[in-house]
């Protein structure tokens, strides 16, 4: 329950940044513009709002768990109404004289103002409504850049881990063996496992490895990523021995004399090279005393544990990062802003180029919703993963939001430019009929997405 609430708390910080950035984005351009915007929200309100408050005759009123707005506020409509809503799923910026999801064609029936939205030139209406998306980019820029500012890029080169990587089931099938060292895929070299190195793999037709001393070829087959997304099991791990890190209390393994920093390599003589090899022969010998043998500062022992049903040694593991060597680089506050820049750039392409997947039966069922983003922040609460996440999501938000759907700034991008180009503007009716059918598709894909989620945790 505790894990629950710490990422649902993360979820909602982190998708309250990214909804006031991105709406304040259009609240900037929409006033630059000289165009009104009445409601600015963060969660949506129906029925009532947590809170709200304007400006009216200089001073600032406030309305607390209220249905509807004060009546004289009305008599002041170049204010702008502040909200919060207690639906957190998103948050909205009404602006006057606009088709959107807050607004109708019979909101619109009065003659057109000069203040309104519709009565805009093209581009003015054009900034106003690419303010979201720009805005969520210029936040990831900065996000990444402030965490390499702060914290600096550790990774770990793959050639420095001397035991390889584990590889998943397609990946065997593909012709991957547990212990290869990732090389090159094509003309990409593969100094670190990530993201970009990943992609490289999926979509190459050639992968380099270093097996047992000398190199060797993989031909990646041309549904390899959807084989990957179909098996759920991933690409691929590093290996690592098993050391400890940690002893629970009174657990077997301390009773047993087990310290930090033994290396375990072998239970019942039974050797075991790895972590994983270690995790699964000891759940061969539940409720069983077994002889554990390890390496400690170099001589050799050997310990007698008494397991239980769970067959657990009670211990937490190093992990590759505190076993090797790795690569640190630091950066001072100018050199972060290229180094950020360059990554939300790499961010946003390497996302981009993982839409096409969407549209495969893997893809689609690989989709998930609130449950999996918040499964994207970790179980304790950690600043720079939170930052790192935050950023992730600007920049998804600011791609999905930029697709030419209706509904979506996308969609209203596509008929400004639509009119620009050809010099005439759709009408209120035509846009109002297609922000409904991109309003149902869109809500369509929520509940599907979602679902996909439910559904992987009933049967999880």
């Amino acid at each position: 329950m505790e894990t629950f609430l710490i990422r649902a708390l993360q979820l909602i910080a982190s998708l309250s940044i990214l909804i006031v950035i991105h709406e304040f984005g259009h609240f900037l351009f929409a006033r630059l513009s000289g165009t009104r915007v009445e409601r600015f929200y963060l969660f949506f309100n129906p029925g009532f709002s947590l809170m709200r408050f304007k400006k009216v005759n200089g001073k600032i009123e406030f309305d607390f768990l209220s249905k509807n707005e004060p009546e004289h506020w009305k008599n002041y409509p170049e204010s702008t109404v502040w909200g919060l809503g207690w639906l957190p799923l998103g948050g909205y910026c009404s602006i006057s004289g606009m088709v959107d999801e807050t607004q109708s064609l019979e909101d619109l029936a009065a003659e057109p103002q000069p203040w309104e939205f519709r009565t805009k030139k093209p581009f003015p209406r054009l900034m106003i409504m690419a303010g979201g998306v720009l805005f969520n980019f210029i936040l990831a820029l900065m996000l990444y850049s402030m965490i390499l500012g702060i914290w600096g890029k550790s990774y770990l080169p793959v050639q420095n881990v001397p035991l390889g990587m584990d590889f998943s089931a397609p990946a065997h099938k593909a012709g991957f063996q547990d212990g290869d060292i990732l090389l090159s895929a094509d003309d990409f070299n593969i100094e670190q496992f990530n993201d970009e190195s990943f992609r490289a793999v999926v979509e190459a037709s050639q992968v380099k490895v270093l097996r047992q001393g000398d190199t060797a070829i993989v031909n990646i087959p041309s549904d390899f990523m959807q084989q990957l997304m179909a098996a759920k099991q991933g690409f691929a791990s590093f290996r690592f021995p098993a050391v400890i890190k940690d002893l629970m209390p009174k657990s077997p393994g301390q009773k047993a004399g087990l310290l930090a920093g033994d290396s375990l390599v072998a239970i019942q003589g039974i050797p075991t090279v790895t972590f994983t090899d270690f995790a699964t022969t000891i759940k061969q010998f539940k409720d069983s005393t077994v002889t554990i043998s390890y390496y400690r500062q170099g001589l050799a022992g050997q310990a007698i544990v008494a397991l239980d049903s769970t067959a657990m040694v009670g211990f937490s593991a190093m992990m590759p990062f505190d076993l090797y060597e790795t690569k640190d680089i630091s950066y001072n506050f100018w050199q972060s802003i290229p180094a950020g820049v360059q990554l939300a750039w790499s961010k946003l392409s390497g996302y981009a180029g993982d839409m096409k997947y969407v549209f495969t039966k893997e893809g689609a069922q690989s989709l998930g919703g609130f449950g999996a983003i918040a499964g994207m922040f970790p179980a304790q609460w950690n600043w720079r993963v939170f930052w790192e996440t935050t950023a992730f999501l600007s920049v998804v938000l600011a791609f999905m939001n930029i697709l030419p759907i209706p509904g979506l700034d996308g969609g209203h991008i596509l008929f400004l430019l639509v009119e620009w180009i050809s010099g005439r503007k759709p009408s209120d009716k035509f846009l109002e009929r297609a922000q409904t059918v991109g309003m149902i598709l869109l809500f369509a894909l929520l509940i599907y997405a979602n679902g996909n989620d439910l559904i992987r945790w009933l049967f999880k």
